[in-house]
């Protein structure tokens, strides 16, 4: 079988959303993407993670999203990856969770703000929370318009999405991406994080506003960008 490597990489990123306790049941999945090969690698649906296994993992087209090797079904999120993908042409890898935090600040239909360093140091400003769908658009390809209504957020607002690399669905839940299936992992692990600070930030002050702006880019810029200076040269 072909995409060996690919295959191998997403299924322990799929692992990996389970140990940092991310995923219970079969609530997410994970993809790479290999944009050389024009495929996406994925999760097949609704596989319970104890019995996953490198050669489960679903290759599809990212040019038609037809099954390009595979016995099982991709995951039924898929056409919002596909969509994610097609559109920000830098990432390589998205992840799709309802871990409790963030999952909590999208079914209260709130943006996750940016209240602190840490956060700062992540994604540069608030999780930014797309418009509900519309009846239309839950009931023909809601995937796919989910994957559009988290373009059209960041499109409609100038937002950069390797800036800020996540999304909330209201009602719903997370998108995260990275560069690959790895740093979106990553990504979604900081991101349940900073929901968790900025909802006890909340608790203990109601009226507490947003980092300021300074302090935000310099945080954010310290890590990310031409001049970052955070940790070692490689």
């Amino acid at each position: 079988m072909a995409f060996e490597r690919l295959k191998e990489e997403v299924w322990r990123a799929n692992m990996d959303l389970v140990r940092a306790g991310l995923v219970v049941l079969t609530w997410g999945n994970a993809s790479g993407a290999d944009r050389r090969a024009g495929i996406m690698a994925i999760k097949p649906s609704g596989v319970d993670y104890e019995s996953l296994k490198p050669r489960d993992i679903v290759i599809v087209s990212l040019e038609t999203g037809e099954t390009v090797e595979g016995d099982l079904r991709p995951s039924s999120d898929g056409p919002t990856h596909l969509t994610l993908y097609r559109a920000f042409g830098q990432i390589g890898g998205v992840v799709h969770t309802h871990s409790p935090h963030a999952t909590g600040w999208a079914q209260a239909c709130r943006e996750i703000p940016c209240l602190g360093t840490t956060h700062a140091d992540h994604f540069c400003g608030p999780i930014p929370l797309t418009r509900q769908l519309t009846d239309e658009e839950v009931q023909q390809a809601y995937e796919e318009n989910t994957g559009r209504v988290i373009v059209e957020r960041f499109s409609g607002a100038g937002l950069d999405p390797m800036s800020v690399p996540a999304a909330l669905l209201p009602r719903h839940g997370p998108f995260v991406w990275g560069a690959d299936v790895r740093s979106a992992v990553e990504n979604a692990i900081v991101l349940e994080e900073v929901a968790r600070m900025a909802f006890e930030a909340v608790l203990l002050n109601s009226g507490l506003e947003g980092l300021p702006r300074a302090l935000l880019t310099k945080h954010f810029r310290r890590k990310h960008g031409p001049d970052a200076y955070y940790g070692q040269k490689r």
